[in-house]
């Protein structure tokens, strides 16, 4: 009796054993389907449709660069939420309206530790720039050099640029272009008003206009640096990040670490579109 129930006994572990492999082999491919469903998700991102060159509809602007070299980094694709940044309320509106609505996940080129927004570690660091002619020679070392006094000055409008020369009463006399708030209009359109000597020295966010530069070779570039002539200090230089939601550091920490695994690819790709970089 106690040899056969021994019988009986083996032959149900064998019969519980090859019924476990049935179930593991119809579970395991469902799993290994659910992996791979997980790394196709795509990386959801926010940008403006129509604003070279960091963005367009057509993947041509340096953030699309980066965005798609991210995805990739991480296995996802990217699929795209548009809007404008340069309607009413700018780019502060933009992010209302899509990142903190839940349209998308993640935005390229935010300031890092913008108060609204989660950021990442910064992927590149860039500055304002005095833009003139090369044989002018202007001795422009600072928003405080003497020499702008006496110049056409041309800035972009609701930047640290307009803050500064109002401060130091040189806004009244400053030609003010609206390039980030008016559609379709390229910042190349600032490089062409020193070209043609409607403006001398133009203070403009280097970034936008570094892949314009090659048809102005005439034209020379330097830093504004930060500073403290009166009241607040002035920032001019600028770590830019990845923005996510608030509480969102799952994401961050994802990005934090392909920032860190490729970054010399990110620069490469910021190096093309003439972005200068600088050293906080």
């Amino acid at each position: 009796m106690l040899f056969g129930e021994a019988i009986i006994s083996a032959e149900g572990a064998v019969s519980v054993f090859r019924m476990t492999c049935v179930v593991l082999a119809l579970a395991l491919p469902a799993l290994g389907s659910s992996v791979l469903s997980a790394q196709r998700t795509p990386l959801r991102v926010c940008a403006d449709p129509d604003y070279p060159p960091f963005s367009s509809r057509a993947g041509e602007g340096f953030e699309n660069k980066i965005a798609l070299a991210v995805a990739k980094a991480l296995g996802q694709t990217v699929q795209y939420t548009w809007a404008s940044m340069r309607s009413v309320g700018g780019f502060p509106e933009f992010l209302s309206r899509t990142l903190d609505a839940k349209k998308c996940d993640v935005v390229m080129g935010i300031p890092y530790g913008n108060r609204e927004e989660l950021t990442t570690q910064p992927y590149y660091v860039s500055s304002y720039v005095f833009v003139f002619k090369k044989s002018r020679n202007y001795d422009i070392k600072s928003m405080d050099s003497p020499v702008l006094r006496q110049l056409k000055i041309g800035l972009e409008g609701d930047t640290p640029v307009e803050d500064g020369a109002k401060m130091r009463g040189m806004l009244a006399r400053a030609t003010i272009f609206d390039v980030g708030s008016t559609n379709g209009e390229s910042p190349a359109t600032m490089l062409d008003a020193v070209e043609k000597g409607q403006i001398d020295v133009l203070v403009t966010w280097e970034p936008a206009i570094g892949s314009f530069l090659s048809r102005y070779r005439d034209l020379d570039l330097v830093a504004v640096p930060n500073a403290r002539t009166l009241g607040a200090p002035e920032q001019y230089l600028f770590p830019i990040s990845m923005g996510v939601r608030q509480g969102d550091e799952a994401l961050k920490k994802r990005l934090d670490q392909v920032i860190l695994d490729h970054q010399s690819a990110l620069t490469a790709i910021l190096t093309q579109y003439g972005v200068k970089l600088y050293t906080p």
